[in-house]
């Protein structure tokens, strides 16, 4: 297609992709999960599946991306043959049915943002205006998820190098810097280095604890955007000699810092918190743990109260959050953008679309936590789908021939060797496969006899079906599909 836009720089995919990866993801759910399956075996764990499963998956697709300089329909169809191009559109799916209700996320933070600054939220009661802001069916969780999408189809409307660059060039670092401050603020706190021993001492008897290594695989999978095909989107804006090796790494472990950083920020807090309350570690770890809103949207706000400075450390914490939502969610709106691009529509009429749709299918999230629960357990899976979705191509194309033909870059100064034929043959398979029977060991001893009720909104059957319905209709309007999408 001529007149393709192009990130400007090498650095502006490292950014955009440094911008897909963190969400909020690292800041809300990374100190959760390491306080719950016990530090410092969890964080081991968690960078061998960085380079067992996230970093294969970038690579596989940015190579995609780069080759083909299609969305994510239009290269699956390019590689694996027009009858396919179903797998695409789940894949696609999938990723869009999370950005109806992470816009949703993305205005919860502004909206706490805005609140600690205007609304003196290190002296109101947290879990009371949680339930006043998000439970109560008001229209204002509405109001900033309008807003959300508003500033993120803004972003993407000013194309990629106006858009998608300028904005990660300033987020990301701000993002880094915040969370740096954090950081260094809670390290310095009373018991915080209780907080510190705990996150990075190895317990090694917990290394044979099967869960810790599955939790480890799910966070690596789902923080990295490795399988949700936004970092294949952005590679279609990627210069020839783009490295996807070296590109990939450098956004695996920049990924990784920005965890750190977070739990590094929280989890000394915690321990400096209950050092100076009448509580327990457990008792603090047995709130924390409950789910995301409870750690990020409850307990923030009342461990922030009880350090100095904590109302200003406290907005610079929903700042960084702010910021890394913006990042993720324009990922997920340009993904869904290309691929109307792809269909033949100007990127001013795609935007407007998605954004529109967007707001009106994310509304059901905003009024609604049992809704917006129900999305986020389905679709957060179907991550696993789709991440299986791109093993097959690879397997079907042939590793070796997918080495040589899809991933060499002009330089071949840094190539991928025969190890990636194990990795994708073998080793992602396995994972994928033991990801799925821990998800039905633990839905069928933990759901009392619903674990397949498709009525049960956190069960098996409601998410098979939700997948089937989908898969079906892709596949039964796959010819429609692929005539509207450029191959």
């Amino acid at each position: 297609m001529k007149n393709r836009e192009h990130f400007a720089s090498r650095w502006g995919i490292i950014f955009a992709g440094l911008g897909m990866a963190v969400g909020t993801g690292n800041i809300w759910r990374f100190p959760r999960i390491v306080a719950q399956q016990g530090g410092g075996a969890f964080i081991v764990a968690w960078i061998v599946f960085l380079f067992l499963w996230s970093i294969p998956l970038l690579i596989i697709e940015i190579s995609i991306g780069k080759k083909t300089r299609l969305g994510v329909i239009g290269s699956v169809s390019r590689i694996m043959g027009k009858k396919f191009a179903w797998m695409g559109s789940f894949i696609a799916f999938v990723t869009t049915a999370i950005m109806f209700y992470y816009s949703v996320v993305t205005g919860w933070c502004l909206k706490y943002f805005f609140a600690t600054i205007f609304q003196n939220l290190i002296k109101r009661d947290s879990a009371s205006f949680w339930n006043s802001f998000a439970l109560s069916r008001s229209l204002e969780p509405v109001l900033f998820h309008f807003l959300a999408l508003g500033i993120g189809t803004a972003i993407i409307y000013s194309g990629v190098v106006k858009g998608i660059e300028r904005v990660n060039k300033i987020l990301i670092p701000s993002l880094f810097f915040l969370l740096l401050v954090a950081a260094i603020r809670a390290v310095i706190l009373p018991s915080a280095s209780d907080g510190l021993n705990f996150l990075f001492t190895v317990n090694l008897s917990s290394l044979g604890n099967f869960e810790v290594w599955l939790q480890a695989l799910t966070q690596s999978a789902w923080s990295t955007g490795a399988g949700w095909g936004l970092i294949l989107t952005y590679a279609v804006y990627t210069h020839k000699r783009e490295n996807p090796i070296l590109t990939s790494t450098t956004i695996g472990f920049g990924n990784s810092l920005a965890s750190l950083l977070a739990a590094c920020a929280i989890i000394p807090t915690v321990f400096s918190y209950f050092s100076i309350q009448n509580l327990s570690q457990q008792d603090v770890f047995a709130e924390m743990v409950k789910n995301n809103e409870g750690l990020t949207f409850i307990w923030i706000p009342k461990l922030f109260a009880q350090i100095p400075a904590g109302s200003l450390f406290m907005a610079l914490f929903f700042l960084a959050l702010s910021f890394a939502a913006f990042s993720s969610l324009i990922s997920m709106i340009e993904l869904v953008t290309r691929i109307f691009i792809d269909a033949g529509l100007t990127r001013k009429k795609s935007v407007i679309l998605v954004g529109t749709a967007g707001f009106l299918l994310g509304f059901p999230s905003a009024i609604s936590m049992g809704f917006f629960k129900n999305q986020d357990w389905v679709w957060s899976l179907g991550l696993l789908v789709s991440g299986l979705f791109f093993m097959i191509i690879v397997i079907r194309y042939g590793p070796t021939r997918f080495r040589n033909e899809i991933i060499s870059t002009p330089d071949r100064k840094i190539r991928v060797g025969k190890w990636f034929n194990i990795v994708v043959m073998v080793l992602l398979p396995l994972q994928f496969l033991a990801m799925i029977a821990w998800w039905f060991h633990d839905s069928y001893t933990s759901s009392s006899g619903e674990w397949f009720s498709i009525f049960n909104s956190s069960s098996v059957g409601t998410v098979l079906f939700q997948w089937s319905m989908a898969i079906l209709i892709f596949i039964l309007f796959n010819k429609t599909i692929t005539k509207n999408i450029r191959q």
